[in-house]
Order: structure tokens, then C-alpha cells, then sequence
């Protein structure tokens, strides 16, 4: 070991190390005076087309890389650069790191002045003790190749006289690295046990391991310290902490991750490769997985882990209601196609299908009507089944089926035709101001309920075969009262008739009302047209009723026309002389015989 300057700096300078004499030096010198004459004699001056880099570092121990090559303390000078931009590193362990882009011009001179700016906190054992040996002032890397993992040099750790120069470090094994520019001098593997002190011999490599008492006297240590003759570089363990927001999610969802680390340049997590040494992101994991963060530093490797759990199981359903449902046709016509409704359901699902209507959304329903695929004559009785697959990007998948069963039969056309249905159409008469607003439902004398009762019954047998038919009630009033009062009265009447059908059995849309008030009212002359058409009636009966025209007028307009839509055919206007309850719907005042 040699006799050292301030910070370890060699008394004989940077060519000279290791033991020495007089006569050695001598011979050196002359061999070092031969090869630098005849590299001036036949290498070309390429120096002079170079510029130069002057590194002036607070600390002044702190070591420079340039272009990621380990060059030497800035205190040593310039270093000659090649024309153009160059990355230059300053690093001190126990100080945050500098990096610069430096332009170089050929024959110019550039000064750099950098202060590093200390980092925080004391370093806390169990420790050991590494010696380096021979290193000279390489540089010296622990648990990594790049500058980031820079601990010192080689003449800051070589000796424990009096003076101490010592790389403290955790207990455990560490991959010691020894570079010279970009020249790897030496690497390997080193054990360090606590209170133990390992000689590594450059480059050889480990020459022994002996007690370190000193370890045991630390609580605390300086991360640098630096005297005359004397260094302590004290290496922090890196820590690393990982969460996650959601540790339970369902397929396609995304939770955050987050992170953090020190003393830790090397920062990486499985499946996320390299990231900054604390951040947060969304990952949308697409199984169980367990992300693993692994914080890597001079002063070895720590991990971190968090799993996050995914439900990638599909909840699916899929039914028809009803589940049976009957058809049947008669020749051509189809006479009862029933209709069923298709359900689904699929959750934690990205994509559903449902055969025969391709893709849909994770929830619905489908109105069926469903046409059997037998054709011929004679009974149905067939199943249609349907399936439903549900998917997600978690590599799950479920399918579903449900079944529809066809009943029913297809009948040959009959040999003898139905004879065609008629509607025997009769104008329905009401008594004055009958129904009454606060009794719409009443104002029927029987011979006109009766009347409507055989329309319902013939109505029905013609909707058989003309399903579209319609009936149109149209409500009168005779010309007394107001033009409001009398629309009102004549669109009670004609509800009231159309009421009647729907009682019976008739389909509603089958049926419609309307009234016209006193709009249509028939004159005396085509109500004395009407009597005198009216072959029920006898000569005497006609004569005695045309005394009283103008009353049978009034009655003639309390009256619901009806129109059959499919002919066009409207009811007869034949007054009613005949039915026993005549003389109540011929009467000009309102009676209370009628409910």
C-alpha cells in the first residue's frame, strides 16, 4: 500500500502505483521516453483536431463519465473530447447525480462547473467492509454497469492503516465491477458477512476475508466522508413499497398500481419492464396476476409485490316465454300464429352472441314469431332450440341454449267453402238526451239492445273470415240544444252502441265511434221518404205516422248509423214503429223508464 494525499490522491501520480524504487522508475522512464518518440514519429496529430473538458465538481472527489465511459476524478483536469455533443455524468456516492450534454469544437476548450447536491439521511447497518486492491483510481460499480451504480474509485478503497479507506456496504453478496473507461477490468460476485472485512485483489480477485471489528461500533454512517488519506463510502440497502388501488377486479376493468423506491436506480416491474423509481398506472391484468417491483441499487436488490385478482367467470342466461306456443294453418291462410318473447342476460362479457341474430347487446329480448318448417298437411310438433355464446378478453366463455316448442297443425283447404258471413246492419235509435254525461252506459231501450246483440252475434261469425273488418258507429242528435251539447250527446250514443259489441266479445280495434252532432240531421221530406219506403208498415199505420212528422223527425235523428268498412254497406234507417218500446224513443221529453 502507498502513501496517500488528500482523499487517497498517489504522491507519484497517475502513471506510477504499487510498490516502487529508484531503478524501476528509472528503466520506466526510459521506456516511457523510447514508445513516446516513436509514437510521435508515426502515429498522425489526430489530438489536435479535438477540443478539451474541464470538470470543475463540489465535491472535488466526485468522478466523471463521459459517453458512459469511466474517465477519472474531476480534480484530475481536462480530459480531450472528439468534436460534438458528448454526455457527461458527474457522480459522487452520497450526492444526487448530474448529467450533462456537453458541445465539443475541434482546438476549443469548454469548462464545466457542477455542484452536487447531497442526499439525505444516514445509512444504517448491519454492515461489512470490502478493500480493493491495485484499482488505482477505476472506477468502482456495485450491483450494476452503469454509472448509476458508481460507489467511488479503486484509490479510495485500497488500504485500513491508520487511515481508513473503506467501502462499507450491507451484509450479503455483491457483483463488484471495475471499469477503466469502458474497459471491464474486472467483475465477480463478492460475500460479505456483518462485522467482516473482504480484500479484493484487482484482478485476481477475492484474497481473504477477516474480522472487521469496527462494524460492530456503528449505528449510523455518513453516506460519504472523505479526510486526508482517508475515505468511508457508507452504501444504503434500497427499500421498495408497491400497492394496488382494486385488488379485485372483473375482466376488463383496470386498477392502479403504485410505487415507490430509494436508493434505487434500477427500478423494474414484471410485465411493465423499466419504470421511474416511484410512480402510479393502470393495469388492466386479464388473469390473476402479481406484478413484482424489483428496486436495484449499489447497495444490492429488493422487491415489492402486489396481486391483483380478476373474476373472468361469465354470468349468462338465456329463456323464452312463453316456452310453447301453437300454430295453425288452414290452406293457405295462417288462422293462429302464437308469439313468444326470447330473454338473455351475460355479464363480464365483451362480446355475445345469439345464433340466427348474430351479435347483441349483454342484455335484451326478441319478440319470435316463429313459422314451423313443416310444410305439409298434418300435425306440428317441433323444436326450435336457440344458443347463446358469451366471451370476454380474459379467455372465458359461456354458452347457453333454450328451447321453443311448436304445436299446431296445417288443415287442407275445405272441400265445401263456408258460406260468405253476413251483417244484417240496422240503425240503433235513442230516446231524448239519453245517455246522460254522468251516465254514459245507460239510454238503451230493449228492442235496441236486442238489435245490437244480433249485430254483435253476426259480426263475430264475419270477423272469421274477414279478421280485418271493421264497424264504424256514428252518433246523431235531433236539432234541439246547443251545437256542443248535441256533438257530446251524439258521441255518447255511438259509444255507447260500439260499447255494447265490445261487451260481447267483439275485439275493440275492431270498432269505431264517432259523432256528428246535429250536422247531419235528415230533413221531413227524406224522414216522409223514409216512411213511405217502409214495407213493414200498413197503408192505415203509415197514414196515422206521417200525422206527426215532425215529431217522428226529431226521433228519426236520435240514431247511430253503422257502416260495415269492408263493403261499404250502412245500416238501415227503418224507424222502429213496430217494437214495443216505441212510443218511448218517439217521445219529445226525456223519460226516466230508461236507465
Amino acid at each position: 500500500m502507498r502513501q496517500k494525499g488528500s482523499r487517497g490522491q498517489s504522491a507519484a501520480g497517475p502513471f506510477l502505483h504499487g510498490a516502487q524504487n529508484a531503478q524501476v522508475g528509472s528503466c520506466f522512464v526510459g521506456v516511457l521516453l523510447f514508445v513516446t518518440f516513436v509514437l510521435i514519429c508515426n502515429v498522425p496529430p489526430v489530438h489536435a483536431q479535438n477540443g478539451k473538458l474541464t470538470v470543475r465538481a463540489t465535491p472535488r472527489q466526485a468522478y466523471v463519465f463521459v459517453d458512459g465511459k469511466a474517465i477519472w476524478e474531476a480534480s484530475k483536469g481536462g480530459v480531450s473530447l472528439s468534436p460534438g455533443d458528448h454526455s457527461v455524468g458527474v457522480y459522487c456516492y452520497g450526492y444526487k447525480p448530474a448529467t450533462r450534454t456537453v458541445s465539443i469544437q475541434a482546438g476549443k476548450s469548454v469548462n464545466l462547473d457542477v455542484t452536487l447536491d447531497p442526499a439525505p439521511g444516514d445509512v444504517s447497518g448491519p454492515w461489512g467492509c470490502i478493500t480493493i486492491e491495485d484499482a488505482n483510481r477505476d472506477a468502482i460499480l456495485l450491483n450494476g454497469k452503469t454509472p448509476d451504480f458508481y460507489v467511488g474509485h479503486g484509490d479510495e478503497f485500497n488500504h485500513n492503516w491508520w487511515w481508513k479507506q473503506e467501502l462499507v456496504v450491507p451484509a450479503g453478496t455483491h457483483q463488484v465491477t471495475v471499469l477503466s473507461g469502458d474497459k471491464e477490468v474486472w467483475s465477480g460476485p463478492v460475500n460479505v458477512t456483518a462485522n467482516q472485512r473482504v480484500v479484493i485483489d484487482i484482478p485476481k480477485g477475492v484474497r481473504k476475508t477477516v474480522p472487521w471489528p469496527r462494524g460492530e461500533q456503528f449505528k449510523t454512517l455518513p453516506r460519504f466522508r472523505a479526510g486526508t488519506a482517508s475515505a468511508t463510502i457508507a452504501v444504503a440497502k434500497p427499500t421498495a413499497q408497491m400497492s394496488a388501488g382494486k385488488t379485485q377486479i372483473n375482466c376488463g376493468e383496470s386498477t392502479q398500481i403504485k410505487w415507490s423506491t430509494t436508493e434505487a436506480p434500477g427500478v423494474e416491474i414484471s410485465g411493465l419492464g423499466k419504470v421511474a423509481g416511484s410512480g402510479e398506472q393502470n393495469v388492466q391484468p386479464v388473469r390473476d396476476t402479481t406484478y413484482t417491483l424489483t428496486a436495484a441499487g449499489p447497495g444490492g436488490t429488493t422487491t415489492a409485490s402486489s396481486s391483483v385478482s380478476v373474476n373472468r367467470a361469465i354470468q349468462a342466461t338465456l329463456g323464452v316465454s312463453p316456452g310453447e306456443i301453437t300454430f295453425r294453418r288452414v290452406g293457405n291462410k295462417v288462422v293462429e300464429q302464437g308469439r313468444s318473447t326470447l330473454n338473455w342476460s351475460a355479464t363480464n362479457a365483451s362480446a355475445v352472441s345469439v345464433e340466427g341474430f348474430g351479435q347483441v347487446a349483454a342484455s335484451g329480448s326478441r319478440s319470435l314469431e316463429i313459422t314451423p318448417q313443416k310444410t305439409s298437411v298434418g300435425p306440428i310438433d317441433e323444436t326450435v332450440t336457440y344458443t347463446l355464446n358469451a366471451t370476454n378478453p380474459c379467455g372465458a366463455s359461456e354458452t347457453r341454449t333454450a328451447k321453443l316448442h311448436i304445436t299446431g297443425s296445417i288443415e287442407p283447404e275445405p272441400v265445401v267453402k263456408v258460406a260468405e258471413a253476413r251483417v244484417t246492419l240496422h240503425s240503433i235509435f235513442f230516446p231524448t238526451a239519453l245517455p246522460t254525461a254522468d251516465k254514459p252506459d245507460g239510454g238503451l231501450v230493449d228492442s235496441q239492445q236486442q238489435s245490437l246483440a244480433t249485430l254483435a252475434a253476426e259480426f263475430k261469425n264475419y270477423l272469421e273470415q274477414h279478421p280485418d273488418a271493421k264497424l264504424v258507429f256514428t252518433g246523431h242528435a235531433d236539432r234541439r240544444g246547443s251545437v256542443k251539447y248535441n256533438q257530446a250527446l251524439s258521441e255518447r250514443r255511438a259509444n255507447r252502441a260500439r260499447q255494447v259489441l265490445i261487451d260481447s266479445g267483439i275485439p275493440a280495434a275492431s270498432l269505431e265511434s264517432r259523432g256528428v252532432g246535429k250536422q247531419e240531421n235528415l230533413t221531413a221530406d227524406q224522414v216522409k221518404q223514409l216512411i213511405e219506403q217502409q214495407a213493414n208498415l200498413s197503408d192505415t199505420d203509415r197514414k196515422k205516422i206521417l200525422r206527426t212528422l215532425s215529431n217522428v223527425a226529431l226521433a228519426q235523428n236520435r240514431r247511430v248509423d253503422i257502416t260495415l268498412s269492408t263493403t261499404g254497406e250502412q245500416s238501415l234507417r227503418e224507424y222502429p214503429f213496430e217494437a214495443a218500446d216505441s212510443s218511448i224513443l218517439l217521445s219529445k221529453r226525456r223519460t226516466s223508464k230508461v236507465k
